[in-house]
């Protein structure tokens, strides 16, 4: 439950703190006082959005802190989930800067608007009229059932069978589609990737025939090079340069013994005929490799023409991206291979899931009728003593035509405030009270069968007075056994059950209006309630009538 709330600069709040317990709290306040602020601020705690609107100094960051009693409620699971330090007394704290940028903690920790939010579903929940508004949605109606048919387990199984039967929907449709278009293609994906197995395509071939033909393109070139420099080098023409060198070799080795340094020069003459005399080998070599073959060429021609084409084709810049492009291709012929394979199984497995959702839709739907009666004959009961003594509540559940995330069930809440007016949709037959005290007889009722921490409503006895509102009160205190619950209220018999009662008020200071909240004592509620029964001049009466109402 909710212990403490600290707010900081928020909207015309500059700074409050207030200790809450559990029971019924009660607060009041005059017309535009600000307990609405009050909500808002809590909502932002809750995983409410919010920016720099809500900032009372635009040059300071809000604050908004909650301190929530959670021992017994099981939600370790939930911090460990989320990876949050668990502790029983949890700290909610949620800050808006100037800038407009918005930070979350939990337990000191950052998190996200998303897990506040999932958190706050867990501690209170906060009754509005766009809440009232909700009775006439499936999914609010179902879930009203739902906490009271002990189908949670079941829900559970059906939820996750439901979530694995819409994924293999969605596969078995788009491998369907895929199929489909593929399979009237496969012809043509054979053909290509039949060309491009038999072309044997391997990285480098293309730079590898390229050199080729060049080669064999100047072959006579080369060789009548090639043979000239051979000529020139060693031949037996005494003018070679071989010959002349080893000849000036003999020279130079024949004075070397008189010549300062002449070992010298003739090693270097030595050392460079080898070279030479390997180079002329080298040269004669290839000499003797090149020749001329136009076959070859051909060859070679064609298969370039062959590689250009494909490329061209696939649209790719060379071997490396057309080998991927092979791969590709062989990859959605062996799709088509094996998509009948996985379609007929995947039809198999929709087929059993289906047959299993609608067993357990089945079983989901007993326990809700089984508990539709009780709670129609409570919710009648309650709005009777609410002041509405003809007043019809029915359930009415429906099959639906296809399953949805919640069963194949479609609820619909009745009503009927007079005895010869047949029950009819509830939102379209009741006015606002009316709503607003089936809102309050359904929460009534939640209460027990709810594990949710804390509830707040925001005037739910609007359109009550006299001995009604005296009922909504006595219902609002009964509530408090099993929750906490705090209602704003202007209504003097609620605000008489509760166990604590706090007054909003607004503080003007020159310029400034701010908005204030105290915990009253007990001569001060008694003069709140006295106001709330005579209004701003507080008459002895409403004095007297006010200590008859808290039992003083």
């Amino acid at each position: 439950m909710l212990t403490r709330l600290r707010v900081k600069n928020y909207a015309l709040i500059k700074e409050l703190d207030i200790n809450f317990d559990d029971g019924l709290s009660i607060i009041t306040g005059e017309t535009g006082a600000g307990k609405s602020i009050l909500l808002g601020a809590l909502s932002l705690i809750l995983g409410n959005r919010a920016d720099t609107s809500v900032l009372l100094d635009k040059d300071n960051k809000c604050i908004v802190e909650g301190i929530f009693a959670i021992g017994d409620y099981n939600l370790q699971h939930f911090f460990d989930d989320n990876e949050i330090d668990y502790d029983s007394n949890t700290i909610i704290r949620r800050e808006i800067t100037p800038t407009g940028k918005s930070r979350a903690f939990i337990n000191d920790t950052p998190t996200t608007i998303n897990v506040l939010k999932d958190l706050g579903e867990k501690l209170i929940d906060i009754h509005s009229q766009h809440q009232t508004l909700m009775l006439n949605n499936n999914n609010f109606q179902l879930s009203l059932l739902d906490s009271f048919s002990n189908a949670g387990a079941l829900l559970e199984e059906y939820s996750k069978c439901y979530v694995k039967y819409k994924s293999d929907l969605s596969e078995y449709s788009d491998l369907k589609e895929n199929y489909d278009k593929n399979k009237n293609d496969f012809e043509y994906y054979s053909f290509q990737i039949q060309q491009l197995i038999d072309a044997k395509l391997y990285n480098g071939e293309q730079e590898e025939l390229e050199n080729e033909r060049e080669r064999l393109t100047h072959a006579q070139d080369i060789k009548e090079g090639l043979t000239t420099g051979l000529m020139l080098l060693n031949s037996d023409n005494s003018e070679s340069i071989l010959s002349m060198l080893k000849e000036a070799k003999s020279s130079i080795n024949k004075i070397q013994g008189f010549l300062v340094d002449g070992k010298e020069l003739v090693d270097r003459l030595d050392s460079t005929y080898i070279e030479l005399n390997d180079i002329s080998s080298e040269i004669e070599k290839k000499n003797e490799e090149i020749e001329d073959n136009p076959e070859r060429l051909n060859f070679i021609n064609d298969r370039l023409d062959l590689l250009f084409s494909l490329m061209q084709k696939h649209r790719v810049q060379n071997i490396g991206e057309l080998i991927a492009k092979r791969e590709e291709i062989q990859s959605i012929i062996d799709k088509i291979s094996t998509s009948d394979e996985r379609l007929n199984e995947l039809n198999k497995l929709i087929e059993a899931e289906h047959v299993q959702l609608l067993d357990l839709a089945k079983q989901i739907t007993g326990k809700r009728k089984h508990v539709i009666h009780p709670i129609e004959q409570k919710v009648t009961e309650t709005l009777q003593q609410l002041g509405m003594p003809n007043a019809k509540f029915i359930i009415e559940l429906t099959d639906t035509d296809d399953l949805t995330p919640r069963g194949k069930d479609k609820a619909d809440f009745l009503f009927s405030a007079n005895k010869q007016i047949k029950p009819e949709n509830l939102t379209r037959t009741a006015s606002g009270g009316e709503l607003s005290r089936v809102m309050l007889s359904l929460k009534s009722l939640l209460s027990r069968n709810n594990n949710l921490p804390t509830i707040i409503f925001d005037e739910i006895d609007t359109g009550v007075s006299g001995e009604v509102a005296d009922k909504v009160g006595s219902i609002l205190a009964n509530m408090g056994q099993y929750m906490q619950v705090i209602n704003i209220t202007h209504l003097p018999q609620v605000a008489a059950k509760g166990r604590l009662h706090f007054h909003v008020y607004k503080d003007e200071d020159g310029e400034k209006t701010e908005t204030k909240i105290k915990r009253l004592s007990d001569d001060e509620r008694v003069m709140e309630i006295a106001r709330l029964l005579s209004g701003s001049e507080i008459t002895d009466a409403a004095i007297t009538n006010a200590k008859e109402l808290l039992g003083y």
